[in-house]
Formats: structure tokens, sequence, C-alpha cells
């Protein structure tokens, strides 16, 4: 076919809220548009649905889907599961893969139709099933568009657009909170300055054993200095139930000793539906890091042979001084030795 036609998904992540502006806020957009919880009369001011209901509750809620544009738009309406990518950026599953978890308890029409400049509320219902397990459920609904845009091979491809917001339930019961440390590592960045220390980096794995989200909080210590993670002005990692992230701490100034003991401590904070915090008890894991000192033992090593140079240089002087010496004192016996013989013939003969 001269043509071909490719489905590319753009996921426009958490969060979502502010994605929705900044896509509002290109002017370059052929369609403009927003999405973001609402009431009956419009939004209200939530950035994410956040809920914490029973097994078997059914929630009846609404969302406001905002046409920034000037001409009328037909949205695809979608609910999925809801993860965390690599990056810790929020974001659900594509439209290609099937949700298996909170995504599927989540009803929307499959589209809305928005008047140029207008903002239309949909509502949406959540049904928890009967034996949904206690804890953290999370999922996304988005409203997207589809077009066609020209590659650069001068083929055509279907670019799909979505924005949207995070849906997280909480389903009552027995709350359990749980973090663990895993796959801990290190390397160690030689400094060739021998009279400067190194940069020693850990990596490690948070894993979120509980029921509830987590944020990954803590420190690493290692060869007498200490830094805490996440650095400062960076937001912490937030961690799903079942999640694992990976997580790498850059150390300064650390000295090698052929071997640094490393030591990383996690203290995660539990969060929960009213953004209030509860820290759990550290959890810690320790790590040997080789750190050989290389420009050191370098710089010993040519002391080493400077000083023996000196001294052999040294030692073979004394040697040829006293070589010197002895050859003198021979020299002088002798010379004795033979005018002791002159005296003697001189004397016998008168």
């Amino acid at each position: 076919m001269a043509t071909f036609i490719a489905l590319v998904m753009i996921v426009l992540s958490v969060g979502w809220t502010s994605t929705a502006a900044r896509a509002a806020a290109d002017d370059d957009a052929e369609v403009r548009w927003s999405v973001v919880p609402a009431d009956e009369s419009g939004p209200d001011g939530r950035r994410a649905v956040e809920i914490d209901v029973d097994p078997g509750e059914v929630v009846e809620d609404h969302f406001a889907v905002r046409n920034i544009g000037k001409d009328e738009v037909v949205f695809s309406l979608t609910a999925a599961d809801g993860f965390y990518n690599a990056n810790g950026r929020f974001d659900i599953l594509a439209a290609d893969q099937e949700s298996v978890a909170a995504g599927t308890w989540i009803s929307v029409p499959e589209t809305v139709t928005v008047p140029g400049g207008e903002t239309v509320v949909v509502p949406f219902t959540i049904t928890v099933p009967d034996r949904a397990e206690p804890g953290d459920h999370a999922a996304g609904i988005t409203a997207s568009v589809l077009s066609v845009k020209e590659a650069e091979d001068g083929t055509s491809v279907g670019v799909e657009s979505r924005i949207g917001f995070r849906v997280l339930t909480r389903v009552t019961g027995e709350i359990t909170p749980s973090a663990a440390l895993a796959a801990v590592s290190g390397d160690y960045d030689t400094s060739w300055n021998p009279l400067r220390p190194g940069r020693q980096t850990v990596t490690f794995d948070v894993v979120n054993e509980g029921n509830t989200r987590l944020l990954a909080e803590g420190t690493v210590s290692a060869g007498g200095q200490s830094v805490a993670f996440p650095a400062e002005g960076e937001s912490a990692q937030e961690l799903l139930p079942g999640d694992t992230r990976t997580i790498s701490v850059e150390i300064d100034d650390v000295w090698p000793f052929f071997l640094v003991p490393t030591t990383v401590t996690l203290t995660p904070t539990v969060l929960t539906m009213t953004d209030a915090t509860e820290s759990l008890a550290p959890v810690s894991a320790d790590v040997i890091v080789w750190a050989v000192p290389w420009p050191q033992l370098i710089l010993l090593a040519g002391i080493l042979l400077v000083v023996g140079a000196i001294l052999w240089g040294r030692l073979r002087s004394r040697r040829r001084l006293t070589a010197l010496i002895e050859g003198v004192r021979e020299e002088a016996r002798k010379e004795g030795r033979e005018e002791a013989r002159t005296e003697s013939t001189t004397a016998s003969a008168s």
C-alpha cells in the first residue's frame, strides 16, 4: 500500500491536569482541550479523583471536557488501569492493552461531543467488586482525538492524543503498608587526582510490598558521607502497591579505601486520601563497594621508586668511598712496607 497508516499513542501523563494546561496553551494544536474532575455543574477544583469505598459499593462522579478550540469535536473517552512509569510519571494502559484491574471498574460513555469553546460535564460510575482486595487501586480516564499526520518518509501516521486524570480508589479493609529494598549495588568513579576523593553511585530497587501508596524517601551513607533521596528540589517517587522503582544516588567526596561499606536506609511515607502522611519503620540494606585507590597507589609507587633510587645512590656512593679509602690505606700500607724493607737493607749493608 502506498499509504501506511499506523496508530501512535501519545500519552500525556501526570500531572495530567497540568498536561491539559500545556495542551491548552499550544497555539499550534489543531484541537485543544482539557479534562478535569467535576461535579454536576462543572469543574470543582480537584486534580484527581481519590475516594475511599467499600467492596461492592457503587460511586457516581463526573468530569468535565473543555474544548478550547473553535470547532466542534467528538472526543473518545477511555478508562484503563493506571501505573507509574520508570520516570515516576502516572500513565494508563495504551488503547491496545486490556485492563484487568481498577480500569475495569469504571464505566464512561464511549464518546462526548463538545462544541467549540464549550465545556461538557460527563458522568461516570465506579463499581467496586464485592471481592475487591483492600488497599489502593489506580486507574485513569482520558479524552482523546485521532488525527492523521505526515511522517518524514511521506507516509501517513495516525496519532492519538489523549489527556486525562487519575482515579485512585482505596478499598476499605485491612491496610498493610510495607516496603523493602532489593538489588542494592554500587559503583565507584575514581578521581585521577590523587589528592581528591572520588564519586560513588549507589543503585537500588524500592519495592512496595503493601497495599497502599508509598513515597520513597531515605538516605544513602558511604565513606563518611550521607546523601538524602530524593535530592533537594526533586519530588519523591510514588509507588503503587506491587510497584518496584529503581533509584540511583550519587555520593561525592568518598575516599577509596579498597572496600567502602555502604548503607541504604529507606524511610517510606504512607499516603492517605486526605493528604495526611504516616512514616513506616525504616528499612536498611548494606553493600560493600570496591574502591581501589589506583591514583594513590601509583603516587605511592612513584614515591617509593624515588626514595629507593636515592637510597641506592647513597649506598653506591658509600661503597665507592669505602673502596677508595681502603685503596688509599692499602697503598699507604704498601708504601710503609717498602720503606721498612729499604731501611732494613741499608742497615745490613752498613
